[in-house]
């Protein structure tokens, strides 16, 4: 209880701040109304008295400056009262939905001797905490009753967790995290807290552009203006004193709890951490090389999830970064504890290309399934690529008469010296038609993108004149199968003939390859 009580130490100190800060507002009213006190009683600067003069300045000097006191105070109280604290935003779970997770989570609160969370939620992320419930009143306004609780957190599960993990090792992983509802349920720690997100919360109140659920990017925020840039810069010289205490409370709460977890499956949880960096690596991989390609056609991967389990056996399999994978497979998977593992999949999928996507342009999404991949993502992709740059070509040097996309065109343009222009070119046109980069896209240099769209059109010319076909690779995304085997041998032929223009080597590998160069392209 000592690193409780050192956490409590700690939230005092933030609310001694809040009660100075109430103190300094309220300080040159208290003075004012003395002076005003005296004047009518006659004991400060009566009339006709040799100093009611100076005590008449006085009192009109601090009224004004109580007036502007309070109406500063005013406009910091409106905007710490109207500011929202940003929550990630996550897919929620019933008890119907998921009774035997539940029942692991309160085993588990048991144990440790806690309050249970009063709800589970997913979110497409490798990362768990408790998020805290808000409890507004009828009409907009908080409960200030006495005596009222603030409610059990909720739990907030990574979901590539759920589907990687086995059962035991998920409850091993979350024993800190649920030990951290003791501490919020503490008075002081719970309006400590609330103070300082609410102060944070009110520095990020503008609104900001792209996706809705997007999380607010790190940085500088935007300076305002007027009374805003007023209470803005007393909201940072009250973070400012509250960020060392700040600090201090949360590694305190994190200490505590992490203590009282380790009595709970300590040797699991050894294991469970090494699988958590393994998760976090396959779900990264997935995102940027598999999902991101879809995204970019409207398309979202009903079962990312389930994703994530085939890319990270196809990564153990490869690097052999999963030891002991194989004995694992006998333990019962933590999805299980779901009664619909496919439904709540594709939730949490739908959620992740909103959060890291934005929304299409089409505007809405079209739900696909991993069986269709190779077509309507990868096929799709490479045609939808190579006529933009087919498009971009017919710009740079337009033809007598207009003629069908082949790769001979495109190799004596490169040949010629043309990749430069060519680049330039298609970052340009692209820039006007597509939309803004999604928080997971890169930035890409226009060599980079000429590399991508020329690849893309020899993928299609094989397809069509070499018996290809588009393939899907759980770790690096879309891939061309030549005669049943996955060609990793073209990125290099393609980069010298885009930065070099030396179009030999690639001229080679579509020899070997058979496929035809005078072929028109489908676009």
């Amino acid at each position: 209880m000592a690193v409780v009580d050192t956490a409590r130490a700690h939230a005092q100190a933030v609310l001694r701040i809040r009660g100075l800060a109430l103190a300094a507002a309220a300080l040159p009213a208290a003075v004012a109304a003395v002076l005003l006190a005296g004047r009518f009683t006659g004991r400060l600067g009566a009339p006709g008295s040799p100093d009611a003069a100076g005590w008449d300045a006085a009192r009109w000097v601090l009224c004004a400056v109580a007036a502007l006191t309070l109406l500063v105070a005013g406009l910091a109280a409106r905007t710490y009262r109207r500011a929202v604290p940003p929550q990630i935003p996550a897919v929620p779970l019933d008890r119907r939905q998921a009774p035997e997770l539940y029942r692991l989570i309160d085993e588990l609160a048991d144990r440790l001797e806690v309050p249970a969370p009063s709800a589970i939620a997913l979110t497409p992320d490798c990362d768990s905490w408790l998020e805290d419930v808000r409890t507004p009143r009828p009409g907009g306004r908080r409960s200030r009753r006495a005596g009222h609780e603030q409610p059990a957190p909720v739990l907030v599960i990574g979901s590539p967790f759920l589907w990687w993990m086995r059962a035991g090792e998920l409850r091993a992983l979350l024993a800190p995290v649920v030990a951290g509802t003791s501490p919020a349920a503490d008075p002081e720690i719970a309006a400590a807290r609330r103070f300082l997100r609410a102060l944070d919360a009110s520095l990020d109140t503008a609104p900001a552009s792209g996706p809705a659920c997007a999380p607010v990017p790190d940085g500088p925020r935007p300076a305002r203006r007027g009374p805003a840039a007023l209470t803005d810069r007393i909201t940072r010289r009250l973070l400012g004193a509250c960020r060392g205490h700040a600090a201090e409370l949360e590694r305190a709460v994190a200490g505590w709890a992490s203590e009282q977890a380790r009595g709970v499956d300590y040797g699991l949880r050894i294991a469970a951490q090494e699988q958590v960096g393994l998760a976090y690596a396959g779900w990264d991989r997935l995102l940027t090389r598999v999902a991101l390609p879809a995204w970019r056609l409207g398309r979202h991967p009903a079962h990312l999830n389930a994703g994530v389990v085939a890319a990270l056996t196809e990564l153990s399999r490869r690097d052999r970064l999963a030891d002991g994978y194989g004995s694992r497979l006998g333990d019962r998977p933590a999805c299980d504890l779901l009664e619909e593992p496919g439904t709540v999949d594709a939730a949490v999928s739908r959620l992740a290309a909103e959060l890291f996507f934005g929304r299409p342009a089409s505007g809405a999404w079209r739900e696909l399934e991993w069986a269709d991949y190779p077509a309507d993502v990868v096929d799709a992709g490479w045609r939808a690529r190579a006529a933009d740059l087919q498009s971009a070509l017919d710009r740079l040097a337009p033809q007598a008469r207009p003629g069908a996309p082949t790769l001979t065109r495109l190799l004596v343009r490169l040949a010629e010296g043309d990749g430069e222009r060519l680049a330039a070119a298609l970052t340009a046109q692209l820039a006007r038609t597509a939309a803004p980069a999604p928080l997971l896209e890169p930035v890409r240099s226009g060599r980079d993108v000429l590399v991508d769209h020329v690849t893309a059109m020899v993928c299609c010319a094989s397809v069509d004149t070499a018996g290809a076909v588009p393939g899907l690779d759980w770790l690096d995304g879309p891939v061309l199968q030549l005669g049943g085997v996955r060609r990793t041998d073209l990125a290099e032929p393609v980069a010298q003939a885009v930065e070099q223009g030396q179009d030999g080597p690639l001229r080679a590998w579509l020899d070997a390859a058979g496929v035809r160069l005078e072929k028109p392209v489908r676009l």
